[in-house]
């Protein structure tokens, strides 16, 4: 051991500048993510490799790298390393024309990511500061400034050697999730120098507190803590990383082990630093739920460039964007009857057949689809055939699918690749089919994505079996059952269904793809409040005794008057997307029941669910084609007239109106712009209609009087509007 520390003290002369200057900048990316939330589909094909939108999450990530300056990558892979190996030499990242240097390092002993480093450390290829990152991660940020300051650090502080990049994403009050399906993360750093203290990925939301050293607070007097802040997971790390790990072989888990180490190590002194990002976008696909949280973000161009109809690497395809979000191939063969709805995407080669409806879904290559079948909210792979009246509801679907005549897929399901369902089969909700039986032991999170071919299996029931006994009271967690009508089937199906573990399909909605239920919401939210004994501080220090409850209100300077941007944000896309169901034909009621099931998961009150709407609606205003600010406001009016009735279901109260009219303000300046020098028309429009009152208008101006001047544009753009509202009101008090 003694040779390994001195060799990390001949890699820290990589931070002397003449050295520093020589270095390209270096990434190591992750290709297994060393966990089973993939499962089944991962026993095959490793998860970098999985379609998302169409593409190799992996591509998503060397994209990035190499729009941030990256020149040497090397790309860990373990689980399937050969067709990782065999993808990348086919791609565009290892032609001889490639700004990115992209370098395979192989090793079938790794069963976490810390072995993974280790190996890295052993093959003495990182030269000086790197980016750690796992290759199922999506981003658009620039990189530049969090490496300015990583690198000016270091300059001061050896002692500093990672900067971890996090968001703002605040988790839901009733689920303690974030939109992408992770647990809430408690995070604790210093207010002016951004070191990160604290850090807990796995507290309990039932127990409401978070222990904290004595030492900790005594020596962090202005110590914030936050469970509204994501991890990204990206990572820029000094060499001194990669000895740590060598140093310490329990260090299995990145975070878990290996930052909650250094935080409580009092000896080395080693530092880790956070930097925030703000407008831009990163995520990483951890669960079913996170790929499909992050596939509508990329077909909503939140990522952007890395959207479908921009050429940003070398798999790129011939995409065409209609309105709403639509993204169609050249080639797709559609029937004149067929409707495609929004936030959908179609790949190259496919068919639809005559009325069939397809929403907010991703549609692969070389799909062929039936007559009469509706697909919501899945995610359907390449070669996938889909018969004559079968319904698809939030399902992922891997390539070379078959679902005969009638099949229903219900919320959840997972059908791996190559599963064949029979006619008239309906395949319960959380369900995961593959045509691999299931392993007996369920490895830990750190151990590889795919079974060890000596170990046992469980007795998977196949859908045959499970037809042919279909009479006998099953288990609703994994069984399969056909619909009344056909008795004589040609072909029941191939595959197995897998079972749950502990607690069964009570937990899958935790990490779908689908909605949370309802039913699930309101029994969780129940729980919530049947302990009245709870109290919340709302101070803005730690408590002297070392505990804190997770959903303080505590915020940091950037967050001072309280209003949670990104959450808000993220609100207004899972609302928009909801709303979209109702251009494609759904019950305006089934709309209210589904908004109403986010407010109560994202803690929302009924003006956030209003203001969402309202964006929402004047968004198909500007999608409209208009060739003037005329044409703009008659298309807006007529999308407000005609969505009247769902605005004031979420309009009780004149507070609740003036703040429509505050997120009409927001919509003008910074979303859509196009909207400012309409904006007093428009609210007429709206005072006309019935959605606003002559009380909160006039109400909204008053609070307006004491502004600046740069807060009163639109108030004096309505000024005429306003003394006719007053005069009016003056004239009805003289009348009574």
């Amino acid at each position: 051991m003694a040779q390994k520390r001195g060799q990390r003290g001949a890699s820290s002369s990589a931070d002397d500048p003449e050295v520093v200057a020589r270095v390209p900048l270096q990434a190591v990316l992750l290709a297994d993510s060393f966990n089973l939330m993939f499962r089944p589909i991962t026993l095959e094909r490793p998860k970098v490799l999985l379609p998302l939108v169409n593409v190799p999450m992996i591509e998503y990530t060397l994209a990035w790298l190499e729009s941030v300056g990256v020149e040497e990558v090397f790309v860990f892979c373990c689980a399937h390393s050969q067709q990782v190996k065999q993808y990348l030499n086919q791609s565009e990242w290892t032609k001889p024309l490639a700004r990115l240097s992209v370098t395979t390092i192989e090793s079938h002993d790794a069963i976490s990511a810390g072995d993974a480093l280790r190996v890295i450390y052993e093959k003495s290829v990182i030269r000086g500061d790197f980016v750690l990152i796992s290759g199922d991660t999506v981003s658009n940020m620039s990189l530049a400034q969090a490496l300015h300051e990583h690198k000016e650090r270091r300059k001061k502080d050896p002692l500093a050697i990672m900067t971890m990049i996090i968001k703002h994403s605040k988790p839901s009050n009733v689920t303690h999730q974030t939109r992408l399906g992770t647990d809430e993360v408690i995070m604790a750093f210093d207010p002016e120098t951004k070191e990160l203290l604290f850090y807990e990925d796995k507290a309990d939301p039932s127990q409401r507190v978070i222990s904290l050293d004595k030492i900790l607070l005594a020596d962090s007097p202005a110590l914030y803590m936050h469970n509204d802040k994501q991890d990204c997971y990206i990572d820029i790390c000094s060499p001194e990383v990669l000895s740590l790990f060598m140093d310490n072989f329990d260090y299995q888990h990145l975070r878990r082990h290996f930052i909650k180490g250094l935080l409580i190590d009092d000896i080395m002194g080693y530092k880790i630093f956070t930097y925030e990002i703000h407008s831009s976008y990163a995520a990483r696909i951890d669960n079913f739920r996170s790929y499909g949280t992050v596939s509508k973000d990329i077909m909503q161009s939140w990522t952007y460039p890395l959207v479908p109809n921009v050429k940003y690497f070398g798999c790129c395809s011939n995409m065409k964007l209609d309105r709403q979000g639509v993204f169609k191939a050249l080639d797709v063969v559609q029937s004149r009857s067929a409707q495609i709805g929004a936030v959908t995407l179609v790949g190259s080669g496919s068919t639809i057949g005559d009325h069939s409806v397809i929403s907010h879904s991703v549609i692969g290559q070389e799909c062929t689809i039936g007559r009469n079948v509706s697909i919501h909210g899945c995610y359907i792979w390449n070669n996938v055939i889909i018969e004559d009246d079968c319904k698809l509801n939030h399902a992922i679907v891997c390539d070379g699918v078959h679902l005969r005549t009638g099949v229903v897929l219900e919320p959840g399901v997972i059908l791996s690749f190559k599963v064949e369902v029979g006619q008239q089969i309906t395949i319960p909700a959380y369900s995961k089919v593959s045509l691999l039986p299931q392993p007996s032991i369920q490895d830990s999170d750190e151990e590889l994505e795919y079974a060890d071919t000596n170990s046992g299996v469980i007795e998977s029931p196949s859908i045959t079996s499970m037809i042919s006994t279909r009479n006998a009271e099953l288990s609703s967690d994994y069984s399969v059952t056909e619909n009344s009508g056909l008795s004589e089937v040609g072909i029941s199906g191939v595959g197995y269904i897998w079972c749950s573990y502990e607690g069964g399909n009570d937990e899958e909605w935790r990490h779908s793809v689908a909605p949370i239920p309802a039913s699930k919401l309101a029994e969780l939210s129940h729980d919530d409040y049947e302990d009245p004994d709870v109290s919340y501080q709302e101070v803005n220090s730690t408590p002297v005794s070392g505990e804190m409850r997770p959903d303080s209100e505590i915020t940091g300077d950037d967050d001072a008057d309280g209003t949670d941007y990104g959450d808000s944000a993220d609100f207004d896309k899972e609302v928009e997307a909801t709303f979209q169901r109702a251009l494609t034909g759904v019950n305006q009621e089934n709309v209210i029941l589904e908004i109403n099931s986010l407010r109560l998961s994202c803690n929302k009150s009924h003006a956030d669910c209003a203001g969402a709407l309202f964006l929402s609606v004047i968004k198909l205003g500007l999608e409209a084609p208009h060739s003037s600010n005329g044409e703009l406001y008659q298309n807006t009016a007529k999308e407000i007239n005609r969505w009247k009735d769902i605005l004031k279901h979420y309009l009780k109260s004149v507070d609740e109106e003036i703040e429509i009219i505050l997120k009409f303000e927001e919509i003008c300046l910074e979303i859509a712009t196009e909207f400012s020098p309409l904006f007093s028309t428009i609210l007429s429009s709206l005072y006309e209609k019935d959605i606003l009152s002559e009380d909160a208008i006039l109400s909204w101006a008053s609070e307006k009087e004491g502004a600046d001047e740069s807060d009163k544009i639109f108030v004096k753009q309505s000024e005429r509007f306003i003394t006719w509202l007053k005069e009016a009101s003056e004239e009805d008090d003289e009348d009574d």
